[in-house]
């Protein structure tokens, strides 16, 4: 979906977004009240001077706008794949916008990220995989990695991948499986404005993630692990 066409429905009291070199920025009215708006369009890689932008985004509104709720859009096909990009750290930019939208969280702002076109690889991690909750269109596009480069890597034949994707949201991309895994809270398919503004409402700092993934059996083994773990501290604990 078009980011414009899109914004129309999310945001019938108004937006103020505006696009310059596939960066999204600007704000928008959600409920009555003022949000902040970031992301990407045009299945945008994720250079450096993207990651940057949207750092600067996000810690901007934490100066400038105490507990704004900030949406982030995501449309992206990744980090940018050039030695100009791998030369200049962009694993250290990236991270660098993950610590800046963490920041955020920590100051009280309530982060919620929607994949309404492409997600994929670390630019969704680094966006809307930080939020509190991430939310995606029944259209879009979700993977890490797909089956033909994972199969390079892991040298399982894509066969194999392909028949295990059948029966195991971990090997297969899309929404309903990310969803199935905890990645994805929901998928809107309906009142865009009205989700979106219950999702706000929703959004915390505690990761339900694994409790998700758990609950729909989609992954079955985190939750108990990350319990397992908390029990052991508590035991350990002087």
């Amino acid at each position: 979906m078009n980011w414009n066409e899109l914004a129309t429905q999310l945001f019938p009291e108004g937006h103020a977004i505006t696009e310059s070199d596939n960066f999204l920025s600007g704000s928008a009215r959600v409920a009555g009240a003022d949000i902040a708006v970031l992301g990407t369009t045009g299945h945008a890689p994720i250079g450096v001077e993207i990651a940057l932008a949207q750092a600067r985004f996000v810690l901007h509104t934490v100066r400038a706008h105490p507990g704004r709720p900030i949406l982030m859009m995501v449309d992206t096909q990744g980090q940018r794949l050039r030695h100009r990009d791998e030369m200049l750290g962009i694993n250290s930019y990236m991270a660098h916008l993950g610590k800046c939208v963490d920041l955020a969280r920590r100051s009280g702002h309530r982060i919620v990220g929607l994949v309404y076109d492409q997600a994929l690889s670390g630019g969704f991690i680094t966006s809307g995989m930080m939020a509190d909750a991430c939310y995606a269109l029944p259209d879009a596009t979700i993977r890490v990695m797909g089956l033909p480069a994972m199969a390079r890597i892991t040298k399982v034949p894509e066969e194999r991948l392909t028949e295990l994707a059948q029966s195991n949201p971990v090997f297969a991309p899309g929404p309903e499986n990310y969803a199935r895994m905890g990645g994805i809270e929901a998928i809107w398919d309906g009142d865009l404005a009205a989700s979106l503004a219950a999702a706000f409402a929703d959004a915390g700092a505690t990761d339900m993630r694994s409790a998700r993934g758990l609950e729909r059996g989609g992954r079955k083994l985190t939750q108990p692990v990350v319990d397992a773990i908390v029990a052991g501290s508590h035991v350990l604990a002087p």
